[in-house]
């Protein structure tokens, strides 16, 4: 089997290849992104360029049992350049999917959305049946591809499947132009004794997952045998109070000096802190996983860059 990773080189990409090259009956792996990939071994190929390139497509196409796409233009960077974000977000991913259509319909794509796909305030609890609406520029253009994609799989066109993580934890020096940075740098403060202060009360709710559980929900649904008729929909999460993720942290390094703060920014809190139940019927009956529990998370969000090397 040959399972295509785009965006292989990231966060999550690299702990999506690590996963993929110890899976029995894969034998064939690439791992496709703008920066080459360091991951090697017997079967693997690594691929540098971008999915707008119809030359890189092409490669990615040829003889692909599943593709998992990762790449995208994130949150605030969406913001900021709409038409580069257009170009990643939505021109090059459906050129990439209709490729993959006219090659062989049969391939699964696992696409990457986000739960910025609702609007704010959500209902209590989030389901499925809950409405899409998305208020930023990057949630707008993934749901525009969950549409075409579940089109394009109830059309027989092609074996899609939109997967929607919520706050994948904890990068270490994740992008201070995301907003969402405070979490990651959360974590990694704690852990190197580093004070911090965060724009949320200690009340404040979020959805977290950690990046090898969300690694293992991507590869889980490239391998999945039938999803069923339902093509988009999010995946499972804890539900934790920022109180209850500084406690997990302080068990984890109960040396750590680091003192955490709380001065809510009244924005943010409304953003991402303010995140109601969420129930994923979908998911939970396909076999999709959370984190066990809030040292779970802690314990698999900090991954070594030694270990996904």
């Amino acid at each position: 089997m040959k399972v295509v990773v785009i965006g292989a080189g990231g966060f999550v990409g690299r702990q999506v290849a690590e996963i993929l090259g110890q899976r029995p009956g894969i034998d064939r792996l690439l791992l496709v992104d703008r920066v080459a990939p360091k991951r090697r071994g017997p079967g693997i190929e690594a691929l540098q360029g971008d999915i707008s390139d119809p030359a890189i497509r092409a490669r990615i196409c040829e003889g692909a049992d599943a593709v998992i796409c990762l790449a995208a233009i994130l949150g605030g960077a969406a913001e900021a350049d709409y038409a580069l974000a257009r170009r990643v977000n939505l021109d090059a991913t459906l050129d990439l999917a209709e490729a993959l259509r006219d090659a062989n319909p049969a391939t699964r794509f696992v696409f990457a959305s986000t739960i910025a796909a609702y609007g704010k305030p959500m209902p209590d609890p989030v389901t499925d049946a809950t409405p899409l609406a998305p208020s930023m520029v990057y949630g707008a253009q993934k749901v525009m591809m969950e549409v075409a994609l579940s089109n394009f799989a109830a059309r027989g066109w092609l074996d899609a499947l939109s997967l929607r993580p919520s706050g994948v934890m904890a990068r270490d020096g994740a992008d201070a132009a995301l907003r969402t940075a405070f979490l990651s740098r959360l974590f990694w403060c704690i852990r190197r004794g580093e004070d911090i202060t965060l724009p949320v009360p200690e009340t404040g709710r979020t959805w977290l997952t950690s990046v090898r559980n969300v690694a293992q929900n991507f590869v889980h649904g490239a391998l999945l045998p039938d999803p069923g008729p339902v093509r988009a929909f999010t995946l499972p999460a804890l539900s934790l109070t920022f109180a209850e993720l500084v406690e997990a942290l302080q068990r984890r390094f109960p040396d750590s000096r680091a003192r955490v703060r709380f001065a809510p920014d009244p924005e943010l809190t409304a953003l991402f802190a303010s995140y109601p139940r969420l129930v994923t019927e979908t998911a939970d009956r396909l076999g999709f996983a959370r984190d066990a529990d809030a040292d779970a998370l802690v314990r698999d969000a900090m991954i070594e860059e030694e270990e996904i090397a």
